[in-house]
């Protein structure tokens, strides 16, 4: 794997516009709480809005909602912004990977070359991880964040090159294509440390970051 830098990353923008996904599908079954874990209320908001506000303020040109188990407070009639689009897993219960082939999807149907996408159970990953791994190389053939040095788990960035190996089923996603593929990571640093990028998996989870 290599790194480059965070701040001045010099490379090649292609022309094809800059899409992230959110994947906010899942049942959230580790959560043992009154709601399902992504409309737990944290910090005065849904712990979905967090994460979608982060991704939201990268400046992508477009931004896609995976939905699924839990009914999200926004809809096709909200006044959501021209730029952000909800899309439907059907098929949510078979696991993440169903979720971002819905994502890839949606990004091959809009153009991109590249989606970026990340976790909407992760409400403490920044803007400027969302945004310092969609401008990674052009080369890199997928992206991920480091924190303190330390692989995270999101976001990451695929290029439309590596859709065809994805996973079709399944919980993994991307990961077992960086533990087959490494010469295709390139290795992004971000602010912060995966203490603070953690997923909310349990109420646990959610106590601890409302006392912080």
């Amino acid at each position: 794997m290599r790194t480059v830098g965070l701040f001045d990353v010099p490379y090649s923008r292609d022309m094809s516009p800059r899409v992230a996904a959110l994947l906010a599908a899942g049942g959230g079954t580790r959560f043992d709480g009154p709601t399902h874990k992504l409309l737990a209320l944290l910090h005065g908001r849904p712990v979905w809005e967090h994460s979608f506000a982060h991704a939201l303020a990268a400046g992508f040109d477009h931004v896609i909602v995976i939905t699924g188990a839990a009914p999200l407070a926004i809809s096709r009639d909200a006044s959501l912004p021209p730029h952000v689009e909800l899309r439907h897993n059907d098929d949510w219960r078979a696991g993440q990977a169903t979720s971002l082939h819905v994502a890839v999807r949606a990004a091959d149907e809009l153009g991109a070359d590249t989606v970026t996408v990340g976790l909407a159970d992760q409400p403490f990953v920044t803007t400027d991880a969302w945004r310092s791994v969609a401008d990674a190389p052009a080369d890199c053939r997928i992206a991920i964040a480091t924190y303190d040095g330390v692989p995270g788990p999101n976001p990451v960035r695929l290029h439309r090159s590596v859709w065809p190996h994805l996973p079709l089923e399944g919980d993994e996603g991307a990961r077992g294509l960086l533990r087959l593929h490494p010469e295709w990571v390139c290795r992004v640093p971000c602010i912060g440390s995966l203490d603070t990028v953690a997923d909310i998996d349990t109420t646990e989870d959610l106590h601890r970051w409302k006392s912080c």
